[in-house]
């Protein structure tokens, strides 16, 4: 016999790198998930069978074993003396930005609690799979394994505790996503981002207060259900992003090609 677990994928909507640093933030789950098979063998083997952009997997594959190290001490298993079979799979594409790695991460820590009898609680997965996440990311904000817990919309706040509220919608709201095919760093990009603040304090000081403003509107503008908004908004906060050196601009010729598409 088996065990399996599941965890959500997620998209940011607002507040996405800025969380890092104390600022709240706005996730959503997506319809798509990873699941994870687990069942005790005679030897240790994982099995990664998502779908991802090319090279994805490859490129993760060390951050994916120092984060099963991380899982299975937190979790105080040893696949040394219990050997287990774990196999990913699910419609989740592997890939930058749809939190892969923290979904793999709660569905990873919810089929080895179901196989070894452990009954842990959605609080205590989330635990697990924030610790499970430091592989990939090093410092993670938590919003990932949060959002790919529990589900749902949220507004998050790093914090000790932190901070997790539901934002109720009154009807679905589809999210068309494009993917680069780029593979992203995630620790290299929030190093980078330390570097050029410490660089630049007043000018980063500025950005951060628009973007504590910017995310107060765009909770309101989801409540109100004013999606016009909420895009408008979309589109300052990508500038944001894209002032600390997080995202870079779209060209304005192919802003005017897609737009003709």
């Amino acid at each position: 016999m088996s065990s399996q677990g599941i965890g959500f994928g997620k998209v940011i909507l607002f507040g996405e790198h800025f969380v890092v640093y104390g600022l709240p933030a706005i996730a959503s789950a997506i319809d798509s998930r990873t699941v994870a098979t687990v069942e005790k063998s005679k030897s240790y083997e994982l099995v990664d069978n998502r779908p991802e952009t090319p090279g994805y997997k490859k490129e993760k594959f060390s951050q994916q074993e120092e984060s099963l190290k991380i899982i299975f001490n937190t979790m105080k298993i040893d696949p040394v003396k219990t050997p287990v079979k774990i196999v990913l799979g699910g419609d989740l594409v592997a890939a930058s930005g749809l939190g892969a790695s923290a979904a793999s991460c709660v569905a990873i820590a919810r089929a080895l609690s179901k196989e070894f009898g452990l009954g842990l609680n959605d609080e205590q997965i989330n635990s697990v799979a924030y610790e499970g996440e430091k592989g990939y990311h090093g410092t993670p904000s938590g919003i990932d394994n949060t959002a790919a817990t529990y589900g749902g919309l949220i507004w998050f706040w790093k914090g000790t505790p932190p901070v997790m509220e539901r934002i109720p919608l009154r009807q679905p709201v589809e999210i068309v996503m494009a993917d680069t095919g780029i593979t992203a760093n995630t620790t290299e990009v929030v190093g980078g981002v330390k570097k050029r603040k410490e660089a630049e304090p007043e000018k980063f000081k500025k950005i951060f207060m628009e973007e504590e403003k910017l995310l107060a509107d765009a909770r309101a503008a989801l409540e109100a259900m004013d999606l016009q908004r909420v895009g408008k908004l979309m589109d300052r906060n990508h500038e944001l992003l894209r002032e600390i050196g997080v995202c870079l601009s779209i060209p304005r010729a192919a802003q005017a090609q897609w737009a003709r598409k």
